[in-house]
């Protein structure tokens, strides 16, 4: 939950917002730290709203020392009362095991609504969108990932068995196509090689995917592009 900064950005934040009523549990994620900026205190304001249980979540206590991770949790038990406060380390994995079982006490049991190999309800071309999109993250600047979309043009299955994915990787910038396009095709060829590797998990079979890059100026802010990227203002 932050200041949004385009219309992307206000939609991202809205499902936020929406969703904190909806959910058994809230984790805030943070770094060991004391500094409460703006940022932090928007968030406890907007977590004072709700009535679901907050787990206060600090990252990377490997990398500091026991003092400073005692301090950061005063620093929020000052602006939140949280259900619960969990130091651990991702990298490391110290207390994650510990932080599972916090959550489990929050969540209530209820009807299984999917089969027990059911990993998600959304559709395949869905998922192989947004792992283009992981593997754009991992390999681009920081700068550009926020700023691009991924279509699936068309996803066909031959006789043979392989799958055929045409898809296209929108950005805002000319600049930006280029760096995602790389020297000789680099990083597309990159990217597209990540991508095809984890889709072929997904589908379990063999995939022919070939990536195109575009520019659409502005998509951001535009009710319409965002509509037919999958981000629906009015859901």
């Amino acid at each position: 939950i932050h200041k949004a900064k385009n219309k992307l950005g206000e939609y991202m934040v809205n499902v936020a917002e929406r969703t904190l009523n909806e959910v058994d549990a809230v984790l805030w994620l943070v770094e060991p730290t004391t500094f409460i900026g703006a940022g932090e205190k928007h968030i406890a304001d907007q977590l004072k709203k709700v009535t679901t249980p907050v787990i206060l979540v600090i990252n990377k206590v490997d990398s500091v020392k026991k003092e400073e991770v005692l301090a950061s949790i005063a620093a929020y038990q000052d602006i939140y009362d949280f259900a619960a406060i969990v130091p651990v380390s991702a990298r490391s994995g110290e207390n994650t095991k510990e932080l599972l079982k916090v959550v489990y006490q929050y969540l209530p049991y209820g009807p299984q609504f999917y089969d027990e190999d059911t990993i998600t309800d959304q559709p395949e071309r869905q998922i192989v969108a947004e792992i283009i999109r992981e593997k754009a993250l991992h390999a681009l600047d920081e700068e550009i990932p926020h700023g691009i979309a991924v279509t699936i043009e068309s996803m066909k299955q031959r006789k043979n068995g392989i799958t055929d994915i045409e898809a296209t990787i929108i950005c805002e910038r000319d600049s930006h196509k280029g760096i995602i396009i790389g020297k000789g095709g680099a990083m597309l060829k990159k990217i597209g090689s990540n991508a095809r590797f984890e889709i072929e998990k997904l589908l379990e079979g063999k995939v022919n995917l070939r990536l195109w890059v575009k520019v659409r100026k502005g998509w951001r802010d535009s009710d319409i592009q965002m509509k037919n990227f999958g981000y629906n203002i009015n859901e």
